[in-house]
C-alpha cells in the first residue's frame, strides 16, 4: 500500500456542484485517480497533483483540507478487502473509512482507506 495526500472539501448539494470542481481539475490537467461524494457535499478526492489541485481549491474559494491515507490496488476477487482488512486489524490499526472501485472482469481493483495516522498504519501493518 502507498500513502497518498487526499483532499476533502465541502460543496453544494445542487447540480452542478461537482461537475464545475471536475471541470476544474481538468481544465488544469489534474486526473482524479479516486473519489467519494456524499449527499452532504463531502467530496474526498485522490489526484494525480494535490498540491496543485489543492492550490486551484483555494483560489476558487473551496475550503480544501489534506490527510494522508493508504492508496493500494489489490486484486478484484472475493476476499481480497477482508484480507486487506485483517492484515490492518491484526495490526491495530482502526479503519475510519474506506472507498474502493474496480470494472467487473478486470483483475484489479483500487482501495482507499482513511486511517487515523496512514505512516503508522502503513508501518505496522508491514505495507
Amino acid at each position: 500500500m502507498a500513502i497518498r495526500t487526499e483532499l476533502t472539501l465541502v460543496i453544494e448539494n445542487k447540480p452542478g456542484a461537482a461537475a464545475r470542481v471536475f471541470k476544474g481539475l481538468a481544465d488544469d490537467r489534474i486526473n482524479i485517480l479516486a473519489m467519494q461524494l456524499e449527499h452532504t457535499g463531502l467530496l474526498r478526492l485522490i489526484v494525480d497533483n494535490p498540491l496543485h489541485a489543492s492550490e486551484l481549491m483555494r483560489e476558487r474559494k473551496i475550503k480544501v483540507d489534506q490527510r494522508d491515507v493508504l492508496y493500494t490496488v489489490m486484486p478484484n476477487d472475493p476476499g481480497a478487502l477482508g484480507r486487506a482488512a485483517r492484515l490492518l486489524a491484526d495490526a491495530g490499526v482502526n479503519v475510519e473509512y474506506l472507498y474502493t472501485t474496480a470494472v467487473e472482469g478486470h483483475a484489479m481493483a483500487a482501495v482507499v482507506i482513511g486511517v487515523p495516522d496512514a505512516m503508522k498504519a502503513s508501518a505496522a501493518a508491514g505495507i
